[in-house]
């Protein structure tokens, strides 16, 4: 293996390989895929995939039937293509090098379930638009807008789109949804211990759904996104692959 990538065996025992100048496999990813709802017989769609972890993930656990994974930059989507056959999940994930943006790329015809992690932070922030982890973070291949802008074009009506975000960007998202049709729905703040400020947001969306907004329980990890000491909920979340019923 190059010195440029690293194999590790994650959650459900998936073998991922990530490249160690980018972004690698977090809590974020983790709680975002356990946030999305089971949809026996789902189609699903990846905004942004990245090595693909949150596909392997949803088809692992069984939440999807299906995903396409649509991942920019092609080194990027030639390792999730190896994750998913070093995973044995041809199947039921495949992998799509395009731009997001360019919603005739990818994703012939409607989606149940739109899922993302998309950049947090925006374009016009200091970056290096060459680092591999720098593009990860940052809207240099899309803002918001268009992740929501992709994902209200793939989703049938009723469909559901699952993002994790940033607390002080939360406007943005917001603003973002309902101006795309995609109606917030629930919505969980994501802390370190009760004391802390939120760090993470995750918000489940539906395409044409009607004004209402659930605010749950917020999660306490029990540690940090980077040092855990886990909290019973995030236990459930690492052992079971969802949410306990109280986030619902």
């Amino acid at each position: 293996m190059p010195d440029t990538e690293r194999t590790d065996r994650v959650n459900e025992n998936l073998i991922l390989t990530q490249r160690t100048a980018g972004l690698n496999f977090g809590t974020d990813a983790l709680l975002l895929a356990a946030y999305v709802r089971r949809g026996e017989g789902a189609r699903a769609l990846e905004l942004g995939g990245g090595s693909g972890i949150i596909s392997l993930l949803l088809a692992t656990r069984g939440k999807v039937r299906e995903i396409e994974c649509v991942e920019i930059q092609p080194e990027y989507a030639a390792l999730a293509e190896r994750n998913v056959r070093e995973n044995g999940l041809e199947e039921r994930v495949t992998v799509v090098c395009a731009d997001l943006r360019d919603t005739a790329a990818y994703g012939a015809g409607d989606f149940d379930i739109v899922v993302t992690n998309p950049p947090y932070m925006r374009a016009d922030t200091p970056a290096c638009r060459e680092n591999e982890k720098q593009i990860a973070r940052h809207e240099v291949n899309g803002g918001i807008r268009d992740f929501v802008g992709a994902a209200r074009v793939k989703l049938r009506w009723g469909g559901r789109f699952f993002c994790v975000w940033r607390p002080d960007r939360l406007t943005d998202l917001m603003v973002a949804l309902r101006e795309g049709g995609l109606e917030p729905k629930r919505m969980t703040c994501v802390q370190a211990n009760a004391a802390s400020a939120p760090s993470v947001v995750l918000v489940e969306s539906v395409r044409g759904g009607k004004s209402g907004l659930t605010v749950t329980p917020p999660l306490i990890i029990g540690g940090t996104l980077t040092e855990r000491a886990d909290s019973p909920d995030m236990t459930v979340i690492l052992n079971e692959g969802r949410f306990p019923e109280r986030y619902e």
